[in-house]
């Protein structure tokens, strides 16, 4: 798999989210990942830490320009418990929970944002406002409700299906109600 396309891949997904969605900073998008999926095999068969690696330091690098912060989920061998900086989880009142990922418990994904992250930690459980999803993980039980699925030019990191989510609050009253006009 090369690691180039892979970024260019990535860069453009997020970028084409981005130019439709509007999160605010110090948001928090979550991450699910395969990093098996991307090189073509069956999510959780065949792990590369290399891929993991990429994605993680492409994705924190462009998050960084809209001052997002990342949760990087895991897998079920860890209860899909979520990733991130303990400034975030201690921001967000986050309880924390006690594993350190591994390749085949918690994923590459997490393994390399536990490396790549200053002051990592684990919880159990987020409300993020958007999120990415590259290989059919499951992260919608992560995002907010109203959940809003965008689509955009890029289908694929690497051979992974790729999905994002976006979430808005809930319209509520009825006829007679007013709502803002505004992006996502």
């Amino acid at each position: 798999m090369e690691m180039e396309r892979i970024e260019e891949q990535l860069t453009q997904a997020v970028t084409d989210y981005f130019q439709q969605v509007n999160l605010r900073p110090g948001s928090l998008f979550v991450l699910g990942c395969s990093t098996s999926a991307v090189a073509g095999k069956w999510m959780g068969t065949d792990s590369s830490q290399e891929i993991g690696n990429q994605i993680i330091q492409t994705l924190r690098s462009l998050l960084q320009k809209y001052q997002v912060d990342l949760a990087v989920q895991g897998c079920q061998h860890i209860n899909r418990a979520l990733l991130m900086e303990r400034k975030v989880a201690a921001a967000h009142h986050y309880e924390e929970v006690t594993v350190i990922p591994q390749l085949h418990a918690g994923g590459a994904a997490q393994v390399a944002a536990y490396q790549q992250f200053q002051d990592p930690v684990e919880v159990e459980h987020i409300i993020a406002e958007g999120g990415m999803d590259i290989g059919d993980t499951q992260i919608g039980m992560h995002v907010k409700f109203v959940q809003i699925p965008i689509l955009t030019s890029q289908q694929q990191i690497g051979q992974a299906h790729v999905t994002f989510l976006a979430s808005r609050p809930k319209l509520i009253g009825g006829s007679r109600a007013a709502y803002p006009d505004s992006k996502l």
